[in-house]
């Protein structure tokens, strides 16, 4: 069952005489060289790991430093909420640094599609249970709030994530 046609890199040409080793190293050099993906930060996957981490943050501040009513309530939100954090800076770096490319035994789209579906469905709980449990306290009403705008972001990398792994290869049988 083939998935498509791969492309193996390789220094030297199938047309014409071998480069030099050196010739080849700088070629490939170039693009491998740059130790960060400056491309990344401005792009959209990049920009809504950054909302979403803000948001967790934000949220997570906003719980901590108000009164609670219920301890596990707003203890489970904050696991939730700081689990999610590094998890999400974990995948930034992971894109940042390129680190993808080095570790090729582990099927990156897919940990990133599972950790956002595992960790957005536990948002999600701990949000509905911070805001039940809130009792119109700002501070609470507003991490609750926040964890919820979280949620709503990591639906979206689902869908992008989903989008760009699924879709693609899927259209890419048939071309």
């Amino acid at each position: 069952m083939s998935h498509g046609a791969r492309v193996i890199r390789t220094g030297v040409s199938s047309g014409g005489p071998a480069a030099p080793p050196a010739a080849a190293a700088a070629s490939s050099a170039g693009s491998d060289a740059e130790l960060m993906d400056g491309a990344y930060f401005r792009s959209c996957a990049g920009m809504l790991k950054v909302a979403q981490m803000i948001s967790l943050l934000v949220g997570f501040i906003s719980v901590n430093n108000s009164t609670w009513t219920d301890y596990s309530a707003y203890s489970y939100f904050q696991i939730v909420t700081m689990c999610d954090l590094v998890m999400i800076l974990f995948f930034y770096i992971i894109h940042i640094f390129r680190i993808y490319r080095k570790l090729t035994c582990v099927s990156w789209p897919l940990a990133e599609f599972l950790h956002y579906l595992i960790g957005t469905i536990l948002l999600l709980i701990a949000s509905i249970v911070a805001a039940s449990k809130s009792y119109n306290l700002t501070g609470l009403v507003a991490g609750a709030t926040f964890g919820f705008l979280a949620t709503i972001l990591c639906v979206l990398s689902i869908w992008s994530s989903y989008k760009v792994s699924c879709i693609t290869q899927s259209t890419s049988k048939y071309y």
